[in-house]
């Protein structure tokens, strides 16, 4: 055997394209004829069927719900900040971290850990890795972090971590 490759022939037969006109058809326009007794059949929707005047009804509130203006933003309202220096209450949302809020502060600080920032507490000895040192953190409130939850409308509030429970 030889590291060379061996010759295929293998016999082709060349295929000119032929050049076809493209055909220009008008489009089919169908034309139906709505009989008597077609007209007084219940149009069938979904799973009840409906009559004459069901049908008419859900066209016309279609007709109005499509008129209907969107207003994306209230020009008459500008967004308000609730303080929280007030009693320290929370005003929007649970009292509590929510999850994703918690997963948003842990991922955040691991990162930071792991690109070289300086810890806010004293490194315990059971810690393996930089989100280990980021949920103790999280744990004893020492990352200087404020949430912002806000509302639909544009309200919100401005809260610092060591607020929750």
């Amino acid at each position: 055997m030889s590291d060379e490759p061996e010759e295929v022939s293998v016999d082709t037969e060349e295929v000119t394209p032929e050049e076809e006109e493209p055909e220009i058809a008008a489009p089919a326009v169908e034309t139906s004829v709505v009989t008597e007794e077609e007209e007084a059949k219940p149009v069938k929707r979904g799973k009840k069927e409906l009559s004459e005047e069901e049908a008419a009804e859900q066209e016309r509130i279609q007709k109005i719900i499509a008129a209907r203006e969107v207003i994306e933003i209230d020009p008459l309202h500008t967004p308000i900040e609730f303080e929280t220096t007030t009693k320290g209450k929370i005003m929007i949302g649970p009292p509590t971290l929510t999850r994703f809020e918690k997963a948003r502060i842990l991922g955040a600080r691991a990162l930071q850990l792991s690109l070289g920032a300086p810890p806010f507490i004293s490194v315990p000895k059971e810690v393996a890795t930089s989100l280990d040192l980021a949920y103790s953190e999280l744990e004893k409130r020492v990352i200087p972090i404020t949430i912002r939850r806000v509302l639909p409308n544009g309200d919100f509030q401005n809260i610092p971590i060591d607020l929750f429970d």
